[in-house]
């Protein structure tokens, strides 16, 4: 079973602004939990980060750990989310996972997280 121990962070460069990082895994690899066959994806990391990123060898590790974990597109979808937004705490963050066709099928599912917006102090106004 996939860890969010796994994970890395690493702090923000640009904290100040708000700047879109998306990640693309091509290879996530899940087993049914139905029939115990293989399921692939490309799943798709999409945030606004607040104070912390994620750094992309833990990201594929925490990926890879899915590998013989038996679950369903939705479940591990939103745990994704889950996890990352756990995490990071980001101010944004999107998980789409794309999955390849199985009889017949295609499956997109798209997971959604909208954090608190944070107040910004205008110039020469106390916070």
């Amino acid at each position: 079973m996939a860890n969010k121990k796994i994970l890395a962070i690493f702090p923000n460069p640009a904290p100040e602004r708000d700047y879109l990082i998306e990640h693309t895994h091509h290879e996530f690899t899940s087993l049914c939990p139905i029939t115990g066959h293989p399921d692939f994806a490309e799943i798709l990391v999409r945030y606004v980060a607040d104070r912390k990123c994620v750094e992309l060898k833990s990201l594929k590790l925490y990926f890879h750990a899915y590998r013989n974990e038996g679950i369903f597109f939705e479940a591990v979808t939103n745990r994704i989310l889950t996890d990352l937004v756990s995490v990071l705490q980001p101010r944004r963050l999107t998980v789409v996972s794309r999955w390849q066709a199985r009889g017949g099928f295609t499956s997109v599912i798209t997971a959604d997280y909208e954090g608190k917006t944070r107040r910004r102090r205008r110039p020469g106004r106390p916070g």
